[in-house]
């Protein structure tokens, strides 16, 4: 028999099985264990052994056919299915007790307002049970009212933090949060007033997720939210496809259900590597730990209205990391503003997306440490505070770039890393309406807003090689010393030169 190359439910659940068996095998050595188990034609990739382990529970809530089929069967309304789970994971983060009876009264209010008319599904207890164990969702208990905290609980909750802390080492202490970005705002108060409030219909905004540990030797990789599947500057490629670890909704917002893949997704990490980490959380609403089958995570959560002071990546790393996004940004828009576009700030979803990945590998240990240790959380001392200089340089260069902008009525630099209705979106609990809208499958191709960056036919190599020389000639001719730019020049010069060779050669 021809050896396939797709695998079945069944053989993914096995996978899932496997690793369970064998909890230090690595995702290298599971594909290759899967290759030959299964008589595959080539090894899966990474990505898709990382992706089956994540949808264990899906796998396990299936029954015998749709675990011969090669494809997951497709719930019949993903629409439904989706807001449903939101909205329990909402009602689970305010501590909600929930009956059964509850649930299905509740998909059937969804069903009224997602107009599926004949299409409802008949809510009974086989159709719970499933939507429970698709979700991992147990047995609803009441676990009391969610209380509120004042800034005094900061002191009085110190040493309880504190000690938890001191369970771990920095190295294996995370903090995650998220944060909204403008990604085509003009930091000129009149505009970017305009453009904030218009965001909804231009779909100029995204939201990232940002993790990092204590020590600074790792930051992840950072989740971008987005409005459509595949933005029309994708050109017709995914999110993953493009080399980003991407999701999207109609308002590009976190959800319980987006959340929870995440967190899966690290906890999955963290048995790969055979470590045992605390992450630190805040209270936001779509923060739902609760079922969630976790083994190398252990997730601690912060008082409510207390993390603007106490959470590391809220303190000053979202800042730094939007300094660094803000330059990019703004250095663009001195270039278009000397090839007198129209538009100076206009800059597609991709570019926005590779400069916001660029800004947050910019960002350095030293930054991310000081961050860390600007909470107090911590008694240890991790390094010297050398943030300030580092931020304070970026942060001369981006008032030097705004002055150089043709604005009427400029932004301090506080003020554009710092705008209130970035956050607002992460940590509100979301409406009815809005997990509808969220839920919704409509946005979700080729929907990005109808402007793109204006599109330049692309250059030829003869055409490379003539700019990088005309550079490489001003820095020889230059009485400065540009000994590093230099030679970054030459490499990127003998990269495109090898290229077109071996282009040539098999041609």
């Amino acid at each position: 028999m021809k050896p396939s190359s797709s695998l079945s439910n069944d053989q993914k659940l096995k996978i899932c099985h496997h690793k369970a068996a064998n909890p230090s095998i690595k995702q290298s050595a599971l594909a290759n264990w899967a290759m030959q188990e299964f008589k595959l034609s080539k090894v899966p990739t990474q990505g898709t052994i990382s992706n089956i382990l994540a949808k264990r529970q899906q796998y396990e809530s299936m029954d015998s056919t749709e675990l011969t089929s090669k494809r997951q069967r497709d719930v019949k309304h993903p629409e439904l299915d989706n807001v449903l789970a939101n909205w329990v994971l909402q009602c689970q983060a305010r501590r909600v007790a929930l009956s059964g009876d509850l649930i299905k009264e509740k998909a059937r209010q969804f069903a009224r307002q997602l107009e599926l008319g004949e299409r409802t599904p008949e809510f009974s207890n086989g159709w719970l049970a499933k939507f429970n164990i698709r979700h991992g969702f147990k047995a609803q208990k009441s676990y009391g009212e969610s209380g509120s905290a004042d800034l005094d609980a900061i002191d009085r909750n110190m040493p309880t933090i504190k000690e938890k802390l001191q369970s771990y080492s920095l190295q294996d202490i995370y903090n995650m949060d998220e944060t909204g970005l403008f990604y085509r705002m003009a930091p000129d108060r009149t505009i970017a007033r305009r453009q904030i409030e218009g965001s909804k219909k231009d779909k100029t905004r995204l939201t990232f997720v940002f993790a990092a540990n204590a020590d600074g030797s790792h930051k992840m990789e950072p989740l971008i939210i987005g409005h459509a599947q595949r933005s029309r500057a994708f050109n017709r490629k995914s999110g993953e496809q493009l080399g980003f670890y991407y999701h999207s909704n109609a308002k590009a917002w976190m959800t319980g259900l987006i959340f929870r893949e995440w967190l899966q997704k690290m906890d999955q990490q963290m048995q790969d590597a055979n470590r045992k980490v605390l992450l630190l959380l805040d209270n936001a609403p779509s923060h739902v730990v609760r079922d969630l089958p976790l083994t190398n995570v252990q997730v601690f959560f912060f008082l409510v209205n207390t993390t603007s002071k106490i959470q590391p990546i809220d303190v000053g790393i979202i800042a730094a990391f939007k300094r660094r996004y803000r330059r990019f940004q703004l250095q663009d828009a001195i270039d278009r503003d000397e090839q007198q576009k129209a538009d100076i700030y206009k800059v597609d979803q991709l570019i926005a997306m590779k400069w916001a990945k660029a800004a947050w590998n910019d960002i350095s240990s030293k930054t991310i440490v000081n961050c860390f240790k600007h909470t107090g959380l911590f008694e240890r001392e991790t390094q010297k505070n050398e943030m300030g200089s580092e931020e304070q340089d970026i942060e001369n260069e981006l008032k030097d770039v705004i002055n150089q902008l043709p604005i009427n009525r400029p932004m301090s630099v506080h003020e554009l890393i710092n705008l209130k209705e970035e956050q607002q979106v992460a940590h509100e609990e979301i409406s009815d309406e809005d997990l509808i809208k969220l839920s919704s499958s409509q946005d979700q191709e080729e929907e990005e807003d109808s402007e793109v960056m204006d599109e330049n036919p692309p250059m030829s190599t003869k055409e490379k090689l003539n700019v990088l020389h005309s550079c490489i000639s001003f820095f020889d001719l230059s009485n400065s010393n540009h000994v590093i730019a230099h030679k970054v020049l030459r490499n990127i010069q003998f990269e495109i030169r090898t290229i077109e060779k071996k282009t040539n050669y098999f041609r």
